[in-house]
Protein backbone atom coordinates (compact mmCIF):
# COMPACT_ATOMS: atom_id res chain seq x y z
CA UNK A 1 0.00 0.00 0.00
CA UNK A 2 1.08 3.19 -1.08
CA UNK A 3 -0.12 6.10 1.11
CA UNK A 4 0.65 10.00 -0.16
CA UNK A 5 1.99 12.33 2.14
CA UNK A 6 -0.41 15.51 2.75
CA UNK A 7 1.05 18.59 1.87
CA UNK A 8 2.70 20.85 4.38
CA UNK A 9 1.43 24.24 4.37
CA UNK A 10 4.42 27.06 3.38
CA UNK A 11 6.19 28.59 6.83
CA UNK A 12 5.23 32.27 8.20
CA UNK A 13 7.23 34.73 6.54
CA UNK A 14 10.32 35.70 9.10
CA UNK A 15 9.73 38.22 11.07
CA UNK A 16 10.88 42.01 10.23
CA UNK A 17 14.58 43.48 11.13
CA UNK A 18 14.87 45.44 14.38
CA UNK A 19 15.02 48.92 13.84
CA UNK A 20 18.13 50.25 15.08
CA UNK A 21 18.42 53.47 16.75
CA UNK A 22 21.57 55.31 15.46
CA UNK A 23 21.81 57.72 18.86
CA UNK A 24 21.74 54.16 20.80
CA UNK A 25 24.48 52.60 18.59
CA UNK A 26 26.65 55.55 18.62
CA UNK A 27 26.83 55.88 22.85
CA UNK A 28 27.54 51.98 22.36
CA UNK A 29 30.33 52.48 19.64
CA UNK A 30 31.56 54.99 21.91
CA UNK A 31 31.37 53.20 25.15
CA UNK A 32 33.20 50.21 23.38
CA UNK A 33 36.13 52.70 21.86
CA UNK A 34 36.73 54.12 25.53
CA UNK A 35 36.58 50.37 26.90
CA UNK A 36 39.35 49.65 24.57
CA UNK A 37 41.33 52.48 25.13
CA UNK A 38 41.43 51.99 29.02
CA UNK A 39 42.38 48.78 28.43
CA UNK A 40 45.56 49.19 25.90
CA UNK A 41 47.27 50.86 29.03
CA UNK A 42 47.64 47.98 31.28
CA UNK A 43 49.24 45.64 28.72
CA UNK A 44 52.69 47.31 29.13
CA UNK A 45 52.70 46.11 32.84
CA UNK A 46 52.19 42.68 31.43
CA UNK A 47 55.69 41.49 31.49
CA UNK A 48 55.07 37.65 30.89
CA UNK A 49 52.25 35.98 28.64
CA UNK A 50 49.42 33.80 28.80
CA UNK A 51 51.92 30.45 30.00
CA UNK A 52 53.50 32.55 32.90
CA UNK A 53 57.88 32.25 32.98
CA UNK A 54 58.52 29.79 31.48
CA UNK A 55 62.54 30.00 31.90
CA UNK A 56 64.05 28.22 34.69
CA UNK A 57 64.67 29.65 38.14
CA UNK A 58 68.73 31.00 39.24
CA UNK A 59 69.68 27.70 41.04
CA UNK A 60 73.23 29.84 42.35
CA UNK A 61 73.23 29.67 46.24
CA UNK A 62 74.02 33.46 47.71
CA UNK A 63 77.55 34.13 49.45
CA UNK A 64 78.58 36.71 51.36
CA UNK A 65 81.77 38.34 49.28
CA UNK A 66 84.72 38.73 51.71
Amino acid sequence: MCFSQPSTPPPPPPPPPPTVNTAEVSAARENERKRRMAAAGRSSTLLTGGMGITEDAPAQKKTLGA
